[in-house]
C-alpha cells in the first residue's frame, strides 16, 4: 500500500488539537489500561499503523507479549481483571456502537468499575483511537519509530 499523505508532516491545527487532547487524556486516565484499549480497538479497525505504535507503548508500559497476544481473546482468557474487561467491554461497545448502540449492560459494568471522570477519560480515549484509526486507513499511513505528534 502507498502512504497517500502523511498527516504528521507539516503543522496543522486540526492534528494539534488531536494531539492536546492525547496529552489531557495520558493525564486523566492509567496509561497502561489505555494502551491495552487502543491495541484492542486497532484490533477490531484492522489498523496496522495503530497496532504496531500501540503494541510497542503498551510493551514500554509494562504490557506484556502474552496479554497482548491474547487480546482479541479477552473474554476467553483469565489474564485481564475485572477493571481492564469492563474497559475492553466499553471499547468494543463504543467502537461497534453502530451495531450495538452502547447497551445498558455493558454502560453498568463500566460505570461500576470506574468513577465518572475515569469513565469520561476513558470514552474519550476509545473516540480518539477511534479518530486515529480512521486517519491512519484512511492516509495508508506507514508505521515508523516516531510517535504521535512528533513531526519529522
Amino acid at each position: 500500500m502507498t502512504q497517500r499523505l502523511n498527516i504528521f508532516a507539516k503543522k496543522n491545527e486540526g492534528i494539534d488539537r488531536l494531539i492536546a487532547v492525547e496529552t489531557w487524556i495520558s493525564k486523566h486516565f492509567d496509561p497502561k489500561l489505555l494502551e491495552l484499549v487502543k491495541v484492542r480497538v486497532s484490533q477490531i479497525n484492522g489498523c496496522a499503523h495503530c497496532l504496531h505504535m500501540h503494541r510497542q507503548d503498551a510493551l514500554k508500559q509494562g504490557e506484556t507479549e502474552d496479554r497482548l497476544l491474547l487480546l482479541s481473546a479477552w473474554r476467553e482468557s483469565g489474564l485481564y481483571s475485572e477493571r481492564e474487561r469492563a474497559a475492553l467491554a466499553w471499547a468494543e461497545s463504543l467502537t461497534r456502537i453502530a451495531e450495538n448502540h452502547a447497551p445498558d449492560a455493558v454502560y453498568e459494568e463500566a460505570r461500576s468499575a470506574f468513577s465518572e471522570d475515569e469513565l469520561i477519560a476513558l470514552s474519550i480515549g476509545i473516540a480518539m483511537i477511534n479518530a486515529w484509526n480512521r486517519l491512519a486507513i484512511g492516509f495508508r499511513l506507514k508505521f515508523s519509530t516516531q510517535a504521535i505528534g512528533e513531526r519529522p
